[in-house]
């Protein structure tokens, strides 16, 4: 990926975050990939170095920064294992910055301070079976009880749910007045009436950890509530700004990964006397992975600053999202290929690779859903 617009502190920053890979994650992907076993030390590592905290402000335990950071971060950490990024993801830009946004000093201070420092784990309780693109069909309500609020319904395919020490839950308190009636709330682990499933087997992201998340009759604090009753969700659309931008860096990374295993193996790979980086087919698609692979990113980049600078990014975010997403599936289907039988063994990283990629056309709004938005930005 091209450094050339980037500023010397995260020139600094990557070569910092790509060195850690090297030596903590990219050797133990495969191994955490079998396993299906999410490494939960490397929040308390991450945390210890101050990268937990990229894009939040000191006084909250932060380390500062801003978007263009955030979206370094996850570039590289996806580069080493996209399963591993997903998961500090949904902790740091979904869960952290909900309470960052949206919650009261009192819970900033509780929450957010042992979080960065990776001592606590959140996690992102919004999807159901019947609610994913349709927000409004979400069905878990929230009561009013006195002074708590009583969750009932249940979440599914929650990444982090199964060791995730806190959650923030997206509930109805006003089920008739739909997407308007949504409320988010702050519920740890331990609280009774919670109870998480064991961790769901899915085609990729093997390292990280989702599960159901059912609520019987739980008891939460009123105090609990994130923001307004009612607006709490929609007011977490428009400051959640991260969550398009890192899918987007996901991407780059993971793209990257999969250029430089099909690069290392066409170079070293010998077919009628000469190694395959010398067949005009395997060049012009190493190119054409380089190539789309640093449009993405800069698209990603462009995306990170307008949200740095304050200016409205929404078409920005979705554009690089959407562009580095299919661009990533598409170089993962290609590293597999010029990896040829190699790459189909599973010892081999090109399969994690092509595994792990399909999801980040999923996730974050589809594929579908940016091209609406996209589209909307556009006045059409």
């Amino acid at each position: 990926m091209s450094e050339a617009l980037l500023s010397e502190e995260a020139v600094a920053f990557q070569e910092q975050v790509r060195l850690f890979v090297e030596r903590e994650i990219a050797p133990q992907a495969q191994r955490w990939d079998h396993e299906e076993r999410y490494p939960r030390e490397l929040f308390k590592k991450l945390g210890d170095l101050g990268w937990l905290g990229t894009a939040f402000p000191e006084s909250v335990g932060g380390s500062g920064g801003g978007s263009v950071l955030y979206a370094v971060l996850c570039a590289e950490l996806a580069r080493g294992s996209a399963a591993v990024a997903l998961g500090l993801y949904v902790h740091t830009a979904l869960a952290s910055s909900a309470v960052l946004h949206l919650g009261n000093d009192e819970q900033r201070q509780r929450i957010l301070p042992p979080a960065l420092r990776g001592e606590q784990v959140g996690c992102w309780a919004y999807a159901e079976a019947g609610a994913g693109a349709d927000v409004a069909s979400v069905a878990t309500r929230a009561v009013r009880q006195g002074d708590d609020y009583v969750l009932d319904g249940s979440k599914l395919y929650i990444t982090n749910a199964p060791f995730a020490d806190f959650m923030v839950v997206v509930a109805s308190t006003e089920p008739e007045r739909g997407l308007k009636g949504l409320s988010l709330f702050l519920v740890e682990r331990g609280r009774q009436g919670v109870q998480t499933g064991k961790p769901m087997q899915k085609l990729g992201m093997g390292a990280s950890e989702m599960s159901e998340i059912v609520f019987d009759a739980c008891r939460v604090p009123a105090s609990n509530l994130l923001g307004r009753e009612g607006t709490g969700f929609l007011e977490a659309m428009r400051v959640l700004t991260l969550g398009r931008i890192a899918a987007a860096s996901f991407g780059v990374g993971l793209g990257r990964a999969a250029l430089e295993a099909a690069l290392a193996h066409t170079r070293e790979r010998v077919q009628f006397g000469k190694p395959l980086t010398k067949q005009q087919f395997v060049r012009f698609t190493l190119a054409d992975m380089a190539t789309r692979l640093e449009a993405a990113w800069q698209l990603t980049l462009g995306a990170a600053r307008l949200v740095d600078a304050g200016e409205p990014h929404d078409k920005e975010a979705s554009m690089a999202k959407l562009f580095a997403s299919e661009t990533a599936t598409w170089a993962c289907e290609r590293a597999l290929h010029l990896c040829g039988a190699q790459g189909y063994m599973r010892e081999s990283p090109a399969q994690r690779f092509y595994r792990d990629c399909k999801v980040l056309e999923l996730g974050e709004g589809t594929s579908e859903i940016q091209r609406e938005t996209i589209a909307r930005c556009l006045g059409a």
